[in-house]
């Protein structure tokens, strides 16, 4: 039980680290650019260019 604890914390703790590094990048470079994300998702997907707008 204690090392299902000791991951639950551990990955509380990286989702914070997670939050701080992209607040700081955003308020460095501005907040982020969710069509380009999408975009940027649908190549991940491998779905031809475009295709993220039909969904």
């Amino acid at each position: 039980m204690s090392a299902y604890v000791e991951a639950l914390i551990q990955r509380q703790l990286e989702r914070e680290r997670l939050r701080e590094l992209i607040d700081d990048a955003e308020s460095e470079h501005g907040p982020v650019d969710q069509a380009a994300v999408e975009a940027e998702r649908a190549v991940l997907r491998g779905e031809p260019a475009g295709s993220a707008d039909a969904a």
